[in-house]
């Protein structure tokens, strides 16, 4: 039986849609990993590998879910302050339980992920996957511009100018909260 996500913004690359795991609902946190819309942690981890199309290549068990969350508070960090050491030796740690080996396929030159222990495999990839948007739009990586909102998104933009996870949730409140300003000001 395969269960809904019940996160309100899926979609964004790997690393980014793991800090995604927790977001605000009617001003509560929520945590797929920690019984949001009454999922056990393995199953909010199997909701989210799903989602993600890692479930293919990667169990939810405690261990896989263990090792997630040190990636997403390590990455949680990094996006947070990236000047910050500390989160750049966190997400070092996770990148140090997996790397890509060369290989030569029938198609030609390709490449294999190995890890030392594959429970490490779903957080090594959201730990990689931050490395790739920081090597090619580092500037793109947003937190949403609500105050009350945790959500992170790439900025796919042309312009690069988005600044809600969603328009039709933080971005039409924003717009409606300046529309009613504007309006008890007449």
């Amino acid at each position: 039986m395969t269960v809904a996500d019940p996160r309100p913004l899926t979609g964004e690359p790997v690393s980014l849609d793991l800090l995604n795991t927790r977001w605000m609902a009617d001003g509560e946190p929520q945590d797929l990993f920690a019984g949001a819309a009454g999922l056990t942690r393995v199953q909010g981890l199997a909701v989210w590998l799903e989602s993600t199309g890692l479930a293919a290549r990667f169990r939810a068990d405690a261990a896989t879910l263990v090792h997630l969350l040190t990636a997403r508070e390590a990455l949680a960090r990094a996006v947070a302050d990236p000047a910050d050491e500390s989160a750049r030796t966190l997400v070092d740690a996770v990148l140090e339980h997996g790397r890509i080996r060369a290989t030569l396929t029938a198609e030609g030159p390709g490449e294999r992920t190995e890890f030392d222990d594959p429970t490490w495999g779903p957080a090594w990839t959201a730990a990689r996957d931050y490395l790739e948007l920081l090597s090619g739009t580092p500037g793109r990586i947003r937190k949403c511009a609500s105050g009350t909102c945790v959500l992170h998104f790439h900025d796919t933009s042309r312009n690069g100018t988005r600044r809600w996870c969603s328009m039709a949730a933080c971005g039409n409140r924003a717009k409606a909260s300046r529309h009613y300003a504007r309006t008890r000001e007449r």
